[in-house]
């Protein structure tokens, strides 16, 4: 059950339903445009461009035995879901692993990076 004064938390990532043990803080973008204002030569503001922005689900996650690190490092057309305690879920679909595939071996820390074709909030 969401909290309604909640805003942080508990935080669920799954990778095409299966539960994986996230650490620490996750961070992700919805890939929407990023607007930058256009100035003129008369010092005011006429508008703006957009340029692209990547969507993505950043973070790190616990590794373990069962853990079959070289097939997760390499997924590809995956649905990655981030399920927040706000009760926001982000879907990101037809998902691949985007990150650098670094493991710190002190307490087993994966980093985590997806990147995919389409990223909305449910």
């Amino acid at each position: 059950m969401v909290n309604g004064n909640r805003r942080g938390g508990k935080i669920y990532l799954k990778k095409d339903g299966v539960l994986f043990e996230a650490v620490g803080e996750f961070s992700y973008n919805l890939g929407i445009p990023k607007r930058n204002s256009l100035g003129g030569a008369d010092l005011e503001t006429q508008g703006y461009s957009e340029e692209y922005q990547e969507n993505f689900i950043e973070g790190a996650i616990r590794d373990s035995a069962d853990l079959d690190l070289k097939a997760f490092l390499s997924f590809d057309n995956a649905t990655v879901t981030l399920e927040l305690s706000t009760g926001k879920t982000i879907v990101q679909s037809n998902a691949w692993y985007a990150g650098d595939g670094g493991v710190k071996t002190k307490e087993g820390e994966i980093a985590f990076r997806s990147v995919g074709r389409k990223c909305e909030v449910s």
